[in-house]
C-alpha cells in the first residue's frame, strides 16, 4: 500500500518523477508548503524562517497561562485574531471552581484584549477552526499539537504556550527552514476503510524510522479526489503521530465546496505546486489496498490489520504484555481474557475529538449500527461530536437516534475520552477509540494508585462493527452494510448565538475616552455606535471596570466622556 523514496524527486503537472530541470533547492521553493512559508517569514536568510501567523487557538488547559504571561510582558491586546475553546478541562472532575473559574477569565480576556471566545461544549478546538477560521494560504499557531488545518489549505503548527505568548508579543516562529515530503495519493478506498485507516498505516510506515521528523508533508495526487474533506482533516490531524512538523493538502473542487458550505467561499483560492517542485522524500500510497487497521498499546505506529490481529491476537497480545510489564511492572496489567475461543475482544469502544467525532464518522457508525444492539455482556460505546454543528447536522439527519438505539451513549461536543476527560477504562480492560493517541495512561488512568488499562486506535467504522459484534474485533469492511448520503449542511447559528466575537473590539471605554481603533477591522464610528447603543441603555449607577486605568460609571461618561456626543 506504501512505498517510500528516501531519495527524493520532483512533481511536474501532477506527475511525479526522478529529475527536473531546476535544482532541488529551486523546485523546494515551488512546493505549496514553501510558498506559504516564504509570505509569512522576514527572515533573510534563506536557511532560516522567522514566522508570523495570521491567527492563534488555544484551549482552557493552555491559553490562562499564556494570556498572564503575555500580559506580565506587555502585551496591551491581541494582534491578531485568537480564539480561546473550552474542550478540554470542561468537566473534567479536578474539583472545585477551577474550571468555570477559567472559563470566566477567558471571556473576560477576550474582552479586555478583543479576542473569540467560544462557551464550553460547543466545539472541539480544531474543529472550531475548521469551520470559522480557516483561510487557504494561511497559517494558524496553537497551544495543542493537533492544530493541523493542512487539508484545508491552511498551514497549522502546535506548540507550546510560550511560542503563542511570542506571537502575541508581535515576536516570530523562529525555525531552520524544513524539507518537505510529497505524500502522493493514488486510488480509492475500499468500502469500510476510513480516514483512520490510512493514516495508521503511514504513521506504521514513517514513524518509527524517523522519514517525516520535524518535515512538511504535502498531499497531492489523482487520489485526492476520491477523498471527502472530513476524510481529509481526519487524515491530516493524525500526521502529528508520524512527528512532521506540519502539513499541507492541494486545494481542489472538494476543498471549495467545503469553503462554500460554511459560508466562507471568499477565503477560498487554489494551492498547488508551482512549475516543477522538489521533495526530499516521496511517499505513494495506494488507496485501493487500504485496510481496516488497529494501532495497539502504546503508540499509533505499533500498528496491524485487523485481519492480521485477528489471526494471531494471543502472539499480538503477548508482545504488548511484555512493553507493559517493561511500563508498569510485571502483571500489573494482563491481556489473557481478551482473547476468548481464538477470537480477541475489547471492553469499551469511544469515538471523539477532533479525530473521531466528524460528520461522516458517526454517520457511518449509525449506519454499520442501524437495527443492531450492543448487547448486555458490558461491552459500551461513546461518542463525542466535534461540534455543535456537527451535532445539529446528525440529529437531523437522524444519525443520533440510530446511534442511541443501539446502546451508543452520545457526549458533548468536547475531546473528551481522546484526552482523557471522560470514558475513562476499568483497571483491566481493553478499550478501542478512534482518536488521536494511545500513550500510557492518555486515557485518564493513574498507574501511580494501582490502575492499569490500555487503549487500541481503530477507525469508527470498525468500531461500529466491533459494536454490532458486541466486542468482538470486527473489521469493517467485512460487513455488508449501505454507506448513506454523506452530504453536510452546515448550521452555524449556535456559533452566532453563543461564541463572542471581539477581536478588534478591544479595549471600548474607558473614562472619558473610548479604546483605540487604529488595528486592523477598528472603526471609531463602530466603537461611538456600540457605546451608545449598548452601554448608555444601562442605568447611571452602572459601575464600568476599564481595560486599564481607573474604573467608572455609566452616569459620569454620559456627561464627561467627550466621544459620547460624538
Amino acid at each position: 500500500m506504501i512505498h517510500i523514496n528516501l531519495n527524493g524527486g520532483f512533481l511536474r503537472d501532477g506527475n511525479v518523477c526522478s529529475c527536473g530541470e531546476i535544482s532541488p533547492e529551486a523546485g523546494r521553493e515551488n512546493t505549496i508548503a514553501y510558498q506559504i512559508l516564504r509570505s509569512h517569514s522576514i527572515s533573510p536568510d534563506p536557511a532560516q524562517m522567522q514566522i508570523h501567523f495570521d491567527a492563534l487557538i488555544s484551549q482552557d488547559l493552555t491559553y490562562v497561562g499564556i494570556i498572564q504571561t503575555a500580559r506580565s510582558s506587555g502585551m496591551k491586546r491581541f494582534p491578531i485574531p485568537y480564539a480561546m475553546t473550552n474542550c478540554h478541562n470542561s468537566l473534567c472532575a479536578v474539583g472545585g471552581t477551577i474550571n468555570e473559574d477559567d472559563h470566566v477569565f477567558g471571556l473576560t480576556a477576550a474582552h479586555k484584549y478583543g479576542g473569540i471566545y467560544v462557551p464550553e461544549n460547543l466545539a472541539v478546538m480544531h474543529t472550531y477552526v475548521r469551520e470559522e477560521m480557516v483561510k487557504c494560504g494561511n497559517m494558524i499557531l496553537g497551544s495543542d499539537s493537533h492544530s493541523r488545518y493542512g487539508a484545508l489549505g491552511t498551514m497549522g503548527f502546535g506548540e507550546g504556550g510560550p511560542e503563542l505568548v511570542k506571537q502575541l508579543l508581535e515576536r516570530t516562529y523562529d525555525i531552520p527552514a524544513p524539507e518537505v515530503v510529497l505524500c502522493y495519493l493514488t486510488g480509492k478506498p475500499p468500502r469500510g476503510v476510513g480516514p483512520l485507516d490510512i493514516a495508521l498505516s503511514i504513521i506504521g510506515a514513517t514513524f518509527k524510522n524517523g522519514v517525516v521528523k520535524n518535515k512538511i508533508i504535502e498531499f497531492a495526487g489523482p487520489g485526492m479526489k476520491n477523498l471527502s474533506a472530513d476524510f481529509r482533516c481526519n487524515i491530516d490531524t493524525m500526521m502529528v503521530e508520524s512527528s512532521c512538523l506540519s502539513s499541507i493538502w492541494e486545494t481542489d473542487e472538494v476543498t471549495e465546496n467545503y469553503y462554500g458550505i460554511h459560508g466562507r467561499s471568499a477565503y477560498f483560492k487554489p494551492l498547488k505546486a508551482s512549475g516543477t517542485a522538489y521533495y526530499d522524500t516521496i511517499i505513494t500510497v495506494d488507496l485501493n489496498k487500504a485496510q481496516s487497521m488497529i494501532a495497539m498499546p502504546f503508540h499509533p505506529s505499533n500498528v496491524y490489520t485487523i485481519h492480521e490481529f485477528q489471526e494471531h491476537a494471543e502472539e499480538i497480545f503477548d508482545s504488548v504484555q511484555k512493553e507493559a510489564d517493561e511500563l508498569f511492572g510485571i502483571g500489573a496489567l494482563s491481556f489473557k481474557d481478551k482473547v476468548k475461543n481464538h477470537r480477541p475482544y475489547a471492553d469499551q469502544g469511544s469515538v471523539a475529538g477532533c479525530a473521531g467525532g466528524l460528520y461522516e464518522n458517526l454517520m457511518e457508525m449509525a449506519a454499520i449500527l442501524e437495527g443492531k444492539s450492543l448487547g448486555n455482556n458490558g461491552f459500551n460505546v461513546t461518542a463525542y461530536p466535534s461540534s455543535m454543528p456537527v451535532n445539529l447536522a446528525l440529529t437531523r439527519a437522524g444519525a443520533v437516534e440510530t446511534l442511541l438505539s443501539s446502546g451508543v451513549i452520545m457526549k458533548p461536543c468536547i475531546c473528551g475520552s481522546c484526552s482523557g476527560y471522560g470514558d475513562i477504562p476499568a483497571t483491566h480492560t481493553f478499550s478501542i477509540r478512534h482518536a488521536t493517541r494511545n500513550f500510557p495512561n492518555r486515557e485518564g488512568s493513574r498507574p501511580d494508585e494501582g490502575q492499569y488499562c490500555a487503549v487500541a486506535l481503530m477507525d469508527a467504522r470498525s468500531i461500529a462493527a466491533t459494536a454490532a459484534n458486541q466486542g468482538v474485533i470486527t473489521a469493517a469492511t467485512d460487513l455488508d452494510y449501505q454507506i448513506p448520503d454523506l452530504k453536510y449542511c452546515f448550521d452555524g447559528t449556535v456559533y452566532k448565538k453563543r461564541v463572542y466575537y471581539g477581536y478588534g473590539k478591544a479595549d471600548t471605554l474607558f473614562c472619558e475616552s473610548v479604546g483605540r481603533t487604529d488595528f486592523p477591522g477598528g472603526s471609531m464610528s463602530d466603537i461611538v455606535h456600540s457605546i451608545k447603543d449598548k452601554l448608555m441603555v444601562l442605568q447611571d449607577d452602572t459601575k464600568v471596570y476599564t481595560g486599564h486605568g481607573e474604573g467608572t460609571s455609566i452616569g459620569y461618561e454620559r456627561v464627561h466622556n467627550p466621544y459620547i456626543g460624538a
